[in-house]
């Protein structure tokens, strides 16, 4: 399946659901306010702009974009944007969040907030959801870009968020493999005895609703030909559908690696919050900030699903 397909997948997917709507924090450049009016559009969600109404009117104009539909909300700037979008959560009048062209730092402290944040028991995380050329299925990634030197307690967090939303895009039970640099638990590399830890709390019903394994290596998780060299046989070897990563710089590089040399896409948003989170860069292609969109929406659905007692997972797997 080619990246157009797998990605468009989604997108057609979540244009079949209720599209939610989505507070767009400072969308004040064409990046931003272009990815929200083409998701409106394509019905992946019904944004709520947030941000000072000139400068948003005055991209909109310059770029030839109707956004005379929607609800408009006028803020001073990027910080009262940041602020005021997180209250439209809290106010239940949107079920997702999306950044515009404020800082990315600037969105997530407002999330992170003690009173009046998006804060869950859950630690947040993010998930890059790639698609790869020559591997069979969409990859996740994760934690890539909100935990620098995540604890065990935060990883276990980490791969339950990515569990999470595997099962809310309907792509059935994943197969987990915690990274290192070796497949074999050492002392001497603390990220072996946390694989292994995860492992058990997983075999302990404390992360629950996939098949984890690890440590592994990068080849050992996604190549079939190296696991069976080393003698590693599992659900997961060689198959992984989410890798976890033992820190910020592993996962950012690695994320980085699959996309400017091995030609992947990088989709992703970020999850633990009290909704869905889409993070978008101005270098991201246009299937990727869509995909994001669509992603995001699904999961908003799920969740909205799972409150009201509606989920539809079994029937979905």
């Amino acid at each position: 399946m080619t990246e157009s397909q797998r990605y468009q997948r989604l997108i057609d997917s979540a244009r079949k659901i209720s599209p939610p709507c989505c507070a767009v924090a400072h969308p004040c450049d064409t990046s931003s306010l272009g990815s929200a009016v083409e998701a409106a559009e394509l019905g992946l969600f019904r944004p709520i702009l947030v941000g000072p109404r000139k400068k948003i009117e005055a991209v909109a104009c310059d770029n030839g974009l109707d956004i005379s539909g929607f609800e408009c909300i006028d803020t001073p700037h990027s910080h009262a944007s940041a602020e005021r979008a997180v209250e439209c959560v809290q106010s239940a009048q949107a079920s997702l969040l999306m950044k515009g062209s404020l800082h990315t730092d600037e969105l997530m402290h407002a999330v992170l907030k003690h009173r009046g944040g998006l804060r869950t028991e859950r630690r947040i995380s993010h998930v890059f959801i790639m698609d790869v050329p020559n591997y069979p299925e969409l990859l996740f990634i994760t934690d890539a870009a909100i935990n620098i030197f995540p604890d065990l307690e935060t990883k276990a967090d980490i791969v339950q968020n990515a569990i999470d939303l595997h099962h809310g895009l309907a792509l059935g039970t994943p197969r987990v493999a915690i990274l290192s640099a070796v497949e074999q638990v050492s002392g001497k590399i603390p990220g072996t005895i946390e694989a292994a830890a995860l492992c058990k709390m997983a075999e302990r019903g404390q992360i629950t609703g996939g098949s984890l394994d690890g440590p592994l290596a990068l080849d050992n998780a996604i190549s079939p030909e190296a696991a069976e060299i080393k003698g590693i046989r599992s659900d997961v070897a060689g198959r992984a559908q989410i890798l976890v990563v033992p820190d910020l710089e592993a996962g950012n590089m690695l994320a980085k690696n699959l996309t400017f040399l091995g030609g992947a896409s990088a989709a992703g948003i970020v999850l633990g919050a009290r909704v869905p989170i889409v993070l978008t860069s101005r270098a991201d292609s246009r299937s990727t900030k869509l995909a994001s969109c669509a992603v995001a929406s699904l999961y908003a659905d799920h969740l909205a699903r799972l409150r009201m007692g509606l989920s539809k997972e079994g029937k979905d797997e």
